[in-house]
């Protein structure tokens, strides 16, 4: 895999394996520090710290899904000039998207910033968890630019085929940020505020390093880039990044939505199901990885003409999918009460420990469904057929909204979770039917 060209050239499954397994790598050592920050609070600060974080984990993991979309939303369209050898228009599509985001980022920023406690109070966030969440939220908010860069950064390596870029700086921020975490809420005594700190300052290192490493490759690229921002090239992106973003942000937003849900059952109820939503957000790692992967594959091979090979990596990709789903559902089925003990220890409450080992014990059956979701949203997503995806997308919000907030007051918070799997499969349906139209491959290039 010496060719940068290699997910037009290689074959499908090995490309798709090669080019995923970066990510899927790099986005579990991510989550592996968000995980340690509830870990750390949780057992060295205590229950309520944990569903502090907890409670304002939906709304960070909206922000993360934005960077994350737009990215996308960018990388589709590099993909496809990458793929077509137009690496003049390549660099100002890059150019344009690091712009566009770095203000995105700054507004968004700034709207959190003053808006931290109105939003958890509107969550029906525990009166004695409030005000450590707004502290947390409001470091947070302060460090998004941070996090969009590193994001949408991340996206140009990926569309570049360098997807172990990303990687690198993935595990250094990762380990650094633990290492950050421990020195803050242990030694300093921080606590909620320590993690956010830490996790500010590992991104910014990041961010820097990978900013640094992108021009350098683009530069040795052929061709000019005829300025640094373009509206003809911020015109396609947003078409695909807004639904990017809501795809990628679906699970975020029904999850926020729900919280309130959540909320009302107590901090203890809040604490369990903040420490489930940690180990799903592990377990959807492969799956989400790809679906990336799938999309920069399709923009690619459909900027190289060859929508024949999309089909085929697309059936490879599903293969794959069922590989991490058996994995997954072994591993949550055998050992849900020790997953949930990592964060709460064996002195959490009784409530919190039945609370996140019957979310993981269910959820283990189900995540096979969101990788066949990811995978055939991915193949749409990068050759730009957005219509249907964006209503499936919508779909599966609705949902998992409306079930959770009609049936979980009147029967309990376990309907929270089985509206889950409902979204999910009829999102893969409607996005299925789509892509058997066939209506993708002729849909007009950039």
């Amino acid at each position: 895999m010496q060719n940068s060209d290699y997910l037009i050239s290689e074959n499908p499954l090995k490309a798709l394996v090669f080019f995923s397994l970066p990510m899927i790598i790099g986005n579990l050592f991510q989550q592996v520090y968000t995980m340690a920050d509830s870990a750390i609070v949780g057992r060295l600060v205590g229950e309520n710290a944990l569903a502090a974080v907890g409670a304002a984990y939906s709304l960070t993991n909206i922000f993360i899904c934005i960077a994350i979309g737009g990215g996308i939303g960018a990388s589709v369209i590099v993909s496809q000039y990458f793929g077509r050898g137009s690496y003049g228009k390549l660099k100002k599509a890059v150019y344009t998207a690091l712009i566009s985001f770095l203000l995105i980022s700054g507004l968004l920023g700034g709207f959190g910033l003053l808006f931290s406690r109105k939003i958890m109070i509107a969550l029906n966030t525990p009166a004695e968890v409030l005000d450590m969440s707004v502290t947390y939220l409001k470091i947070y908010f302060l460090g998004l630019p941070f996090l969009f860069m590193y994001n949408v950064l991340s996206s140009m390596f990926n569309a570049l085929g360098k997807s172990r870029i990303p990687l690198y700086f993935l595990i250094f921020s990762s380990v650094f940020n633990i290492v950050l975490d421990w020195i803050f809420v242990a030694d300093f005594h921080l606590d909620v505020s320590g993690v956010a700190w830490a996790t500010l300052i590992a991104q910014g290192i990041s961010v820097v390093g990978s900013f640094t490493i992108l021009l350098k490759v683009i530069q040795t690229m052929e061709g000019n880039a005829d300025g640094i921002f373009a509206k003809e090239e911020l015109l396609p992106m947003t078409k695909i990044a807004l639904p990017s973003i809501l795809q990628q942000s679906t699970v975020s937003i029904g999850m926020m939505l729900v919280q309130s849900v959540v909320n009302s059952f107590g901090a203890e109820a809040l604490a369990g199901f903040s420490a489930g939503m940690r180990i799903e957000s592990i377990c959807v790692v492969p799956m989400v990885a790809i679906g990336n992967a799938i999309s920069s594959y399709t923009a690619q091979n459909i900027g190289a003409g060859q929508q024949k090979r999309v089909v085929k990596g697309y059936v490879q990709a599903n293969k794959l999918v069922i590989f991490f789903a058996v994995l997954i559902c072994v591993v949550l089925e055998l050992f849900p009460a020790q997953l949930i003990t990592l964060f709460l220890g064996t002195e959490g409450s009784s409530t919190a420990l039945a609370t996140g080992q019957a979310y993981l014990g269910f959820m283990g059956f189900f995540f096979g469904m969101i990788g066949f979701k990811m995978a055939v949203d991915g193949v749409l997503r990068g050759a730009g057929d957005m219509k249907m995806f964006t209503i499936a997308n919508l779909v599966n919000l609705s949902i998992r909204v409306i079930i959770a907030m009609m049936l979980a007051p009147r029967f309990g918070i376990d309907c929270v979770w089985y509206a889950v799997p409902i979204g999910w499969t009829a999102n893969f349906v409607i996005s299925y039917l789509e892509y058997r139209t066939g209506k993708w491959k002729t849909i007009k290039k950039i």
